[in-house]
């Protein structure tokens, strides 16, 4: 590692020290978040089984949830076994590239779970305003061509941070994250060189895909509170309500968390460091340890299929 005036140059290694300021009780921090993983892992697997096996849920708003899935498990997979290594055996060090490819695939997941939010909105939309088109609207094709757009946006848009990162800063003062996992920011600020380029586009990529999402999320459900509300039955309009709420509660706690993970980082200079990096694992860790529970609990097709799945194989082991 070679060290001049002080920095050091394109450095080979770097040390994620995990929390900062909670080093004694990381151990044990790592409990709960170990819980939330295989809870998170073993819930969305068996979401996907059901819809993969259950011929009834091969419906757009299933396969949405199937993506979902399949993004939460990837997600906090790219996290939380190196965080556990950091906290349960001092495994610290990380090379350059491996942390330029975690960041990549964090951000790029973010990234996918958000535009996935936005799809399952917009087949929500389609569904209750205009109920008669959404089989023709929502096709085999376009589901495909959903998955695909969203996955290249990510990708595409995110892959500029690590090229800014990769050929702009080459002097570091440190090689010691203060974090848990590589983080954009918390890499780029260990540069000795100017960072407003590589703050700026991180901050165009967060308004461009998040900005983006929410704004189209919002009017999506505003125009579906106008139409339940003026259905002219109650028990329709608790029908249609009910279709949305599980889809509300994961739209709120994702960007709820992703915009106090976002500001505190940016903005939150006051706040202790500790406080940025529980947040922003918790902003990657609640959603994929949730979103099973939601639709498990809140949607009575999964519900079902999910208990009668259970009950089956215990009836068949008693037999």
């Amino acid at each position: 590692m070679l060290t001049i005036n002080g920095s050091v140059f394109m450095p080979s290694m770097l040390t994620l020290i995990g929390i900062p300021g909670l080093e004694s009780v990381q151990c044990w921090i790592g409990i709960p978040f170990s819980v939330m993983y295989l809870i998170a892992v073993i819930g969305n697997s068996l979401i996907l089984a059901v819809i993969k096996y259950e011929n009834r849920l091969h419906k757009p708003m299933y396969n949405f949830l199937a993506m979902l899935g399949t993004t939460d498990i990837a997600l906090s997979t790219c996290i939380l076994p190196k965080m556990l290594g950091i906290f349960w055996f001092h495994l610290q060090n990380i090379y350059f590239e491996a942390c330029l490819l975690q960041m990549w695939l964090i951000h790029s997941f973010q990234a996918i779970e958000s535009g996935v939010l936005l799809a399952m909105a917009l087949d929500r939309y389609v569904a209750i305003c205009d109920p008669l088109r959404h089989a023709t609207i929502f096709s085999q094709q376009l589901l495909t061509h959903i998955g695909i757009g969203v996955t290249l946006r990510a990708a595409i848009l995110v892959a500029p941070c690590l090229v800014l990162i990769k050929y702009r800063l080459k002097h570091y003062r440190t090689t010691i994250i203060s974090h848990s996992y590589c983080e954009h920011m918390a890499l780029v600020k260990l540069a000795v060189e100017d960072i407003w380029v590589n703050k700026m586009y991180g901050l165009f990529v967060a308004f461009t895909i998040l900005g983006f999402d929410i704004i189209f999320i919002t009017l999506s459900y505003v125009q579906i509170f106008f139409t339940v509300f003026q259905l002219p039955q109650k028990e329709a309009r608790l029908r249609a309500f009910n279709t949305c709420i599980a889809h509300i509660c994961v739209f709120l706690q994702f960007y709820l968390l992703a915009f106090f993970s976002f500001f505190a980082h940016r903005f939150g200079s006051h706040i202790p460091p500790y406080v940025h990096i529980l947040l922003s694992n918790l902003y990657l860790l609640v959603p994929p340890f949730l979103n099973p529970i939601v639709y498990g609990v809140k949607t009575r097709q999964i519900r079902d299929h999910v208990l009668k799945m259970l009950f089956s194989k215990k009836t068949s082991r008693s037999a």
